[in-house]
């Protein structure tokens, strides 16, 4: 079947595989900012409507429930496994063959993903207890988790057939759309406040219950997204489980490895969630704003290069260039630390000023902004880390050796469970954001170590360079904008949300233009590159 490969979202192919990364990872990039950028109205949204009480923690570790199944089987391991598996069927033995692989893991993941969502509905309060235990001490706390819990779980299901498209699409070499569905969820959840929040109380329901069915809705909404572009590819999907299909047996074997360090990520989140709820009401809610708006820049240029590298690095795998992986993962590497690198030098001097100005209205205090925002600088020091592991993580499973990047991911996580009990004994739950992000540097950096010694070239020297350039260029980036910050409150004092915007807007445009200055005189090459595309298109 003839399938459109004229879509704003699919790379020529005529470019070379190294040549594709910067305009798939800004095409993956550009969809997921409007995604990110939707993610934090929907966090403003959430943030003014129930700040970061009982309610808003009951609801994160309700979400943790299904999160764990679904890191285990739909985002994590079995992406990581399919993309390569799926890049070199399509290569080797034409679209019908990986069309089946599709059909085969899409009705694997419906028969396993169901049975969890049956055995969390029924065990939905032992496992709250077991991740949240303090929560038992606040009436109805623990029941209200384990409710919202029930609620969210088919959440699972939907999130891993969502995955598996993303990888389809992914591997034809589709980036915007499959980077555009997150946005549905979060378009998804606004809606859902705005119109249902009024509903719950006359229904008899707690109000947060509108959250854990905002969840199921972006579900659905993630996988309507991206369905008509996979049937324009001719994907059109039957139930099928073949056993025996080599590609689906490879996939196994990949995923073995992920899955067992995927495992171990769920141990380390158990623990780290149960000592967040022992450190009071909202420390689990201040965490995860913090993270998400950390998440703005891992996702936007850690996660957008990662996707469009691991195409590119499967295809050179499959005709076993070993020079041309390095080439595309030092290309995504330099793109990734030209970005974040300012970003979290950026995000640590202004972390009060961002999170006043975004969440501090409502039913989110003063004392929340500074809780959160004490996180955020914490988080802020491993984002280099964070999106170094996932772009280069998945490049094992590419080279066929998932096992080395699971023992890493395993001995990462346990000097994290080491890290985070001795941080939070002296500096309370900020304690787990600083131990997460320094476990991310070790992370990032054995990974890159590992792989040099694996592909036998990766032109280091090219990325040391740019590392010592743009790390210069931030510090100078980040002197301007704590000037500036300082000079701003003095001559806008208050909280008015005028002065709170021009305050950030100001800040932030200095530090853009200490950075553009500071790569003009030391050379930044992808700086300059990326300026030189965005006024050819202007």
């Amino acid at each position: 079947m003839a399938h459109d490969s004229s879509g704003s979202d699919q790379e020529p192919a005529a470019q070379l595989p190294s040549e594709r990364i910067g305009r798939s990872a800004g095409l993956a990039g550009s969809a997921t900012l409007t995604s990110r950028v939707l993610g934090l109205v929907r966090e403003q949204v959430v943030a003014g409507v129930f700040g970061a009480g009982n309610d808003m923690d009951a609801f994160l570790v309700a979400l943790r429930i299904p999160s764990l199944a679904r890191d285990l089987f739909a985002e994590g391991a079995m992406s990581a496994a399919f993309i390569p598996t799926f890049t070199k069927l399509v290569a080797r033995r034409g679209r019908e063959a990986a069309w089946q692989l599709a059909n085969s893991v899409i009705t694997a993941l419906l028969l396993v993903t169901g049975v969890l969502v049956l055995l969390g509905i029924l065990f939905a309060r032992p496992i709250a207890g077991l991740y949240a235990p303090e929560f038992a001490a606040v009436p109805g706390k623990l029941d209200l988790t384990a409710t919202l819990g029930r609620i969210v779980l088919p959440f699972l299901p939907l999130v891993a057939i969502a995955a598996v498209c993303m990888g389809m699409l992914n591997s034809l070499r589709h980036y915007f759309i499959p980077a555009l569905a997150p946005a549905t969820f979060n378009v998804s959840t606004i809606v859902c406040l705005l119109v249902l929040t009024p509903l719950m109380p006359w229904l008899g329901v707690p109000t947060i219950t509108v959250l854990a069915v905002a969840t199921l809705v972006g579900g659905v909404t993630q996988i309507a997204i991206q369905w008509p572009t996979l049937r324009r590819e001719g994907y059109r999907y039957r139930p099928l489980l073949n056993l025996r299909d080599p590609g689906l047996r490879q996939m196994l074997v990949l995923m073995g490895p992920g899955t067992l360090g995927i495992a171990s990520t769920q141990i380390n989140l158990f623990v780290t969630t149960q000592l967040a709820t022992y450190q009071g009401v909202g420390a689990v809610s201040w965490l995860q704003y913090a993270f998400r708006l950390i998440y703005l820049p891992i996702g936007v240029f850690g996660v957008s290069i990662a996707t469009a590298v691991l195409p590119v690095v499967s295809q050179h795998a499959a005709n076993d260039d070993r020079q041309g992986m390095g080439r595309a993962l030092s290309r995504g590497l330099s793109l990734m630390m030209v970005i974040n690198l300012p970003a979290s030098v950026g995000l640590a001097v202004l972390s009060d000023d961002i999170i006043q100005l975004l969440f501090e209205r409502g039913r989110f205090l003063p004392g929340d902004t500074a809780a959160t925002a004490m996180a955020l600088r914490c988080y802020a020091v491993g984002l280099i880390g964070y999106s170094t592991a996932r772009i280069a993580s998945p490049v094992f499973y590419a080279l066929g050796r998932s096992r080395t990047a699971v023992i890493t991911s395993s001995a990462t996580i346990a000097l994290n469970l080491v890290a985070s009990a001795i941080l939070t004994r002296t500096m309370g739950f900020s304690g787990l954001a600083l131990s997460t992000s320094l476990c991310a540097l070790f992370h990032g950096g054995t990974l890159l170590t590992l792989l040099w010694r694996q592909l036998g070239t990766f032109d280091g020297h090219a990325l040391g360079s740019t590392l010592v350039k743009t790390l210069a260029s931030s510090l100078a980036m980040g002197l301007t904008v704590w000037g500036a910050r300082s000079l701003l409150h003095e001559a806008l004092p208050g909280d008015r949300l005028i002065f709170e915007a021009v305050r950030v807007a100001v800040a932030i445009s200095a530090g853009v233009a200490t950075i553009l200055a500071a790569a003009q005189i030391l050379g930044i090459r992808e700086v300059n590159d990326l300026v030189a595309k965005a006024r050819r298109r202007a």
